[in-house]
């Protein structure tokens, strides 16, 4: 086990950041912390950096107390979401400068410096920018710049606070495919804050899902989406219709119309709520039970086409289906709309 994170709790002054978290990384493992703006990601990541001191709780590395030791001494790399480069340096200078600023006692010699500056160069794909000065390079070349710089300590730990937050889209998607096969390679623990979904999902072995200074559920990606711990969790991991169902044994009824309950279910029968995602939707001619209203659109776009109807109740539910079967549907159309299967809490 590389990096154990035991019972940390961090306020400031009467607000509570983080509520009692206690989380492990395994060496050259890949984790997520994930959760909307406010649920304490970046705070942990600084206590962990030795930025932030907790009020209470431990932070040991490789069975090493962290908190013991002077931040100088951890041997963590940090990459900020703003690059937080010396405008004045050019990428060369960047990467060599923690290596430059090493006591004189540790410091490599200027030829084995400019040797592994080229070679994290080369790592990062940026083989003949590093003459060029931070102004003379796009977003994501500089976040490249930034990664090879905290690379250069040759750290134990690399932390990524948002490292792709700043920049737009496309970039971000082709960044998160070069940054996890970057950790492929390299094999560095590394601990990557995003409040993305899909970034956490797609770069991540493992993923903590963080609300409100407190750990929700921790897992593999694959763990998190399916088996969800809460309505939050699942919520947060994608698009979710929500429906005030009667739960009768294994079955939610909703509309008068029977859905199969799948996942752990703490529900006694009774009211409940019902949760699924917009494809778990069946659309067909209006036949009474069920969802029942009328079509409002229909958006033929990309893989699946996204339905939106007004229910008789006068509320709104979004489904998607299979283009085929989108198609044969049209504004004014009267539907009933079936949910195939829930999760209930």
């Amino acid at each position: 086990m590389a990096l154990r994170i035991e019972n940390i709790s961090k306020n400031f002054g009467a607000t509570e950041v983080l509520r009692d978290i206690s989380l492990f990384t395994e060496d050259g493992e890949f984790l997520a912390l994930l959760g909307p703006s406010g649920s304490g990601k970046t705070t942990l990541l600084r206590v962990i950096a030795g930025l932030e001191l907790p009020d209470a709780g431990a932070v040991r590395f490789r069975d090493q107390d962290l908190l013991a030791r002077p931040v100088r001494e951890r041997r963590i790399g940090f990459v900020f979401q703003h690059y937080a480069l010396f405008k004045h340096m050019t990428a060369t200078q960047n990467i060599a400068f923690g290596m430059n600023a090493k006591p004189r006692k540790r410091r490599s010699s200027k030829r084995a410096i400019r040797e592994k500056v080229a070679e994290l160069l080369a790592l990062v794909q940026l083989d003949g920018f590093g003459g060029r000065y931070p102004s003379q390079l796009s977003g994501g070349q500089r976040q490249r710049v930034a990664l090879a710089r905290a690379l250069a300590i040759e750290p134990d730990l690399l932390l990524l606070d948002e490292p792709f937050g700043a920049l737009d889209a496309k970039v971000r998607r082709e960044l998160r495919r070069w940054l996890r096969d970057l950790h492929e390679r390299t094999g560095l623990t590394t601990i990557f804050v995003t409040h993305d979904q899909e970034e956490a999902l797609e770069l991540a072995d493992r993923v903590a899902l963080l609300r409100e200074g407190a750990l929700e559920q921790m897992g593999t990606p694959e763990e998190l989406y399916h088996e969800p711990a809460s309505p939050f969790v699942f919520d947060f991991l994608g698009d979710s219709v929500r429906l005030p169902c009667e739960v009768k044994g294994a079955i939610a009824v909703i509309a008068g119309a029977g859905a199969p309950i799948i996942g752990k279910r703490a529900n006694q029968d009774g009211p409940a709520m019902a949760y699924a995602r917009p494809n778990d939707f069946d659309v067909s001619a209006a036949d009474g039970a069920g969802l029942v209203g009328k079509v409002r659109s229909v958006l033929l776009a990309g893989p699946d086409a996204r339905v939106d109807c007004v229910l008789d109740d006068g509320s709104a539910i979004e489904v998607r289906l299979p283009l085929e079967a989108a198609r044969k549907l049209a504004p004014r159309d009267r539907v009933t709309v079936k949910p195939r299967t829930v999760r209930v809490w």
